[in-house]
């Protein structure tokens, strides 16, 4: 008996033991920004992991986001750089910034094999131990099932998600929502009513037309319009962004989904009655100019936009998340079927739509659908510093810069509500015409009374409509690299990232963009 707990005993040690890991910088969240984090503190010599909560990495840009956004190519460096050109050498290209999912995949995968960096999939932060202001320890809770916990220790963390979990776990301050405009002296964030995704006046909000207790159609909120700036919780829409494509190779039709529901878009029927019935005013399709495929995003007022069904994403549970990533599936699916197979839509514009459909040759393992939901925007880190639409347009200008952001600041809809008895889009914010301006060091680094050790460079300190200009993939991509050796030189000098000089880390970047 005592030999059989002795066994015992050292087989469970063993089990511990394998499932605890130490490494110098633990990144959490595998988006092109996390790749690029880890391979880049690989490349300055440090032990690294990766922990990805899902399946694949990559994020948007390998999940969809198949039309890069980036406002001016030249504030695009490093490594961000080097893997839009490494995409281009798949065309003969000097660089490319339109690509399928399939390719970006291939280079994002590239970076993980080139540094053979350790990557843990499908584990998820459910516990962070700290002594003092500093990270001790996470705990990752399997998403498959698996009741055993993983343990990583590290001596620096980066937190590279969309969504801020680590940051929020470490008990660290953070934004969701939209400011009211007086906060920061803004006029651009809170609720606004605009021109941009809107509906035509006088569509009739109700199931039965001019009848309120017939009750409203699906998708219609019952919140009531609020002062122009006015702050709240309501975040932007959420949607996929779609590969399709009108090769009849490789064309996949667009089939009835399970759970399919018509009621969900019968919205639609109201707006074609006013409307032009060309399938370019309700999906915005942007043809690849390197292989017969589309990337298809949101357009017009009733879209693949679920605007409105996101705004308890940012802080939920991962069960409520879950829930809500799938219900943008299936309303996905559903408008697509309801836009190609609905007899009720115009036969012409039911054409259009049919001669689009799924590309058998992307997300193959994922039934042809996109693998990354557009998280356009959940927590912000509230940081050392604040980034504002002031920082946007010029009027203040951060002498720490760490990346640059370059697109305008841009917000799709958040809610859809009832305004003067019409049906009207509320949230699209779409302002340029400014300069390329700096991201501050700061807006990466938590308040030192909060965490010393940890970096934040997708879910960036900013307000909800300066978060709509940096949200870039590219900019994560380079705000990432920076965060890596911010974090490296915090481990040489032992100090908190606080207390970095950011010249140093411009130095570095500027002699080794790409950290060869």
């Amino acid at each position: 008996m005592k030999k059989l707990l002795s066994v015992l005993f050292l087989s469970c040690s063993l089990i511990s033991y394998s499932k605890t890991q130490k490494v110098d910088i633990c990144v959490y969240g595998g988006t092109a920004s996390g790749v690029i984090t880890a391979y880049s503190a690989a490349q300055l010599g440090k032990s690294v992991i990766l922990i990805e909560p899902g399946k694949y990495l990559g994020g948007m840009t390998t999940g969809g986001l198949g039309w890069t956004d980036f406002g001016n190519k030249g504030v695009v460096t490093g490594l961000s750089k080097l893997f839009y050109q490494r995409i281009g050498k798949h065309y003969d290209k000097e660089e490319q910034w339109v690509f399928p999912p399939s390719v970006a995949t291939e280079e994002i995968n590239r970076f993980i094999k080139d540094a053979n960096i350790k990557v843990v999939y499908q584990r998820r932060v459910v516990k962070v131990s700290k002594s003092g202001t500093a990270i001790k320890s996470i705990f990752l809770e399997s998403s498959t099932g698996d009741k055993s916990l993983f343990k990583v220790d590290a001596k620096q963390f980066i937190d590279c998600t969309y969504e801020g979990d680590l940051m929020a776990k470490a008990g660290v301050s953070y934004f969701y929502g939209r400011e009211d405009n007086k906060d920061f002296e803004e006029t651009l964030s809170g609720f606004q009513i605009r021109q941009h995704h809107q509906f035509p006046d006088s569509i009739d909000p109700y199931k039965v037309k001019g009848d309120p207790s017939s009750g409203l159609l699906w998708g219609i909120s019952n919140k009531q319009a609020a002062d122009t700036g006015s702050g709240d919780k309501s975040i932007q829409a959420y949607n996929f962004r779609l590969c399709l494509t009108d090769d009849p190779a490789i064309k996949r039709d667009f089939e009835r989904p399970e759970g399919y529901d018509s009621t969900h878009y019968e919205l639609f029927l109201r707006v074609i009655e006013k409307m032009p019935p060309e399938a370019k005013k309700f999906l915005k399709i942007d043809k690849f100019d390197v292989c017969p495929k589309f990337d298809i995003n949101n357009n017009g007022p009733f879209s693949t936009d679920m605007i409105g069904m996101n705004h308890d994403y940012p802080a939920a549970d991962y069960e409520t998340r879950e829930k809500i990533w799938n219900d943008h599936v299936s309303y996905t699916k559903g408008l697509l079927y309801f836009f190609s197979h609905d007899e009720r839509v115009p036969q012409k514009l039911r054409e259009q739509f049919n001669a689009l459909g799924w590309a058998k040759d992307e997300f193959v393992d994922n039934d042809n659908f996109p693998t990354q939901l557009y998280i356009r925007e959940a927590r912000r880190l509230d940081g050392e510093y604040v980034m504002t639409q002031h920082n946007c347009q010029g009027k203040k200008v951060v002498d720490d810069g760490i990346g640059m952001a370059a697109y305008g600041m841009d917000s799709h809809n958040c809610n859809r509500l009832v305004v003067n008895g019409m049906v009207k889009n509320e949230g699209d914010v779409q302002v340029g015409g400014f300069s390329p301006y700096p991201i501050s060091y700061r807006s990466i680094t938590p308040k030192k009374t909060e965490c010393t050790n940890l970096l934040v460079p997708v879910c960036v300190s900013s307000t909800h409509i300066a978060y709509g200009s940096i949200r870039m993939e590219p900019v994560f991509m380079v705000l990432g690299q920076s965060a890596a050796v911010a974090a490296s030189l915090a481990i040489d000098k032992n100090v908190a990232v606080q207390k970095i000089d950011v010249a140093e880390i411009k130095n570095i970047l500027l002699k080794n963009p790409l950290l060869e």
